[in-house]
């Protein structure tokens, strides 16, 4: 019975990190594994917008000894709100949106594991404005207490609630939740549980 470590192919990032040592990733760059089963997508680095969940949940989940491969995508244009979102008022600052080339990048993967903080309506039409234009399964962390009927009024489908059929607003959909992810800091391990155990149940569901 052979013994040792699992080597899995990782391709290197397209840009320098920033930071000592360039631990976190540049807008716009993607970590790509062998076989692209499971992307996990973050919003731009920012004061606010730390990146630093996604990297945990990447490590977690390709710790598993499952035989998939987990890329990391940080979003050209992963902060703000899209253009589009009706969320009342004046949106200040910079506008959300998903480039063609990281429409691409995604499509090839399974399951999407989407990241975006802690404001709820951000959450929402963050979420909507990828699986708009991306027709994969998703599962939406964030730290906010968004619910599957917060997506669902807001066009996008879910597993569990869907909006009326004249109000459906995307391709892909979202097949889980997991709340209390905070930004910045490493998940707790029961939210890290709910991470891997939502990936694993489509993986699983789409063989």
């Amino acid at each position: 019975m052979p013994l040792g470590r699992v080597t899995q192919l990782v391709d290197c990032r397209q840009s320098m990190g920033m930071g000592k040592g360039g631990s976190l990733a540049q807008r716009g760059t993607i970590s790509e594994c062998k076989n692209p089963d499971v992307i996990i997508v973050g919003m731009s680095p920012g004061r606010r917008h730390i990146t630093k969940p996604v990297c945990d949940i990447t490590s977690a989940l390709r710790q598993q000894g499952i035989e998939y491969s987990v890329s990391t995508l940080v979003l050209n244009a992963g902060s703000g709100v899209p253009p589009d979102a009706d969320i009342g008022g004046v949106s200040l600052g910079s506008n959300f949106g998903i480039l063609d080339r990281e429409i691409e990048q995604i499509e090839r993967h399974k399951v999407a594991v989407l990241h975006h903080g802690n404001i709820r309506s951000h959450v929402v039409h963050k979420s909507r404005k990828i699986l708009q234009e991306c027709n994969v399964n998703a599962v939406v962390v964030c730290q906010a207490p968004v619910d599957y009927e917060d997506l669902a009024k807001a066009g996008v489908k879910t597993a569990y609630v869907m909006p009326k059929p004249d109000d459906i607003r995307t391709k892909g959909t979202v097949m889980g939740l997991v709340t209390g992810i905070t930004r910045g800091q490493t998940p707790s391990r029961v939210a890290m549980s709910d991470v891997i155990h939502e990936v694993l149940r489509i993986i699983k569901s789409t063989n």
